[in-house]
């Protein structure tokens, strides 16, 4: 049977988050790092952040988003994870809180499919459209049922608080750089700056026996 690996972007994939190398391109860097700061301790919500950060990024074009892409300081084998991935015939995703046009660009890293915010830069957002992490556990559970696997066939790889819902749900997950929370309940941690050790070790995973503390749930 295939397997699923499930990856979260911002902190995981890459050192920062996404939003905030946009910004620091459009020169809002001050003004978002503060709506993010004021996010990541509950004083904004997923959809208020939008409603707060498009309309700084007003004029954003397609080549703003390639030179942000380009120069943002990814994890070293990205690309050589996903194609080992597709080489075994198994699947590939990227959910996270972050645009969904920012995330897109990884297909052509060999990605097998990204799902993000759907957001366009100086409008206004869609609250159905903005993911969240109980929506990023709705897409999990999609892409599970399409591909016809169960919870055990699948790997998420994770970073921070937003992570948890997914990471409660699966026995098999990883921290990656991960804060006190998420370590927490994931199975397992890799600290680095080579996403194919916390692939490593996501496949580890996948051929272990569970132990008692797997089975219980965390």
């Amino acid at each position: 049977m295939s397997k699923l690996h499930i990856f979260d972007m911002d902190g995981t994939l890459l050192r920062g988050s996404a939003c905030l190398e946009l910004s620091r391109h459009m020169g809002k860097l001050d003004a978002v790092s503060e709506i993010e700061e004021r996010w990541s301790v509950g004083g904004v919500g997923h959809v208020e952040f939008y409603e707060l950060c498009l309309p700084l990024w007003k004029g954003m074009s397609e080549a703003d988003i390639d030179e942000v892409f380009a120069v943002t300081r990814w994890l070293d084998g990205v690309a050589a994870v996903w194609a080992d991935i597709a080489r075994r015939d198994e699947h590939s995703a990227v959910i996270t809180l972050s645009p969904q046009f920012f995330a897109d660009r990884l297909l052509s890293w060999g990605l097998g499919s990204a799902h993000g915010a759907v957001v366009h830069a100086g409008a206004v957002p869609d609250p159905e459209l903005v993911m969240t992490p109980a929506s990023k556990l709705g897409v999990a559970k999609e892409l599970i049922q399409r591909y016809g696997l169960d919870e055990d066939d699948c790997v998420a790889y994770g970073d921070s608080s937003s992570d948890i819902p997914l990471f409660t749900l699966l026995r098999h997950t990883v921290a990656v750089n991960g804060t006190k929370s998420l370590r927490e309940v994931a199975a397992i941690s890799y600290d680095g700056s080579d996403l194919r050790g916390a692939y490593a070790a996501g496949r580890a995973l996948l051929t272990r026996q569970p132990t008692s503390r797997q089975r219980g749930g965390r």
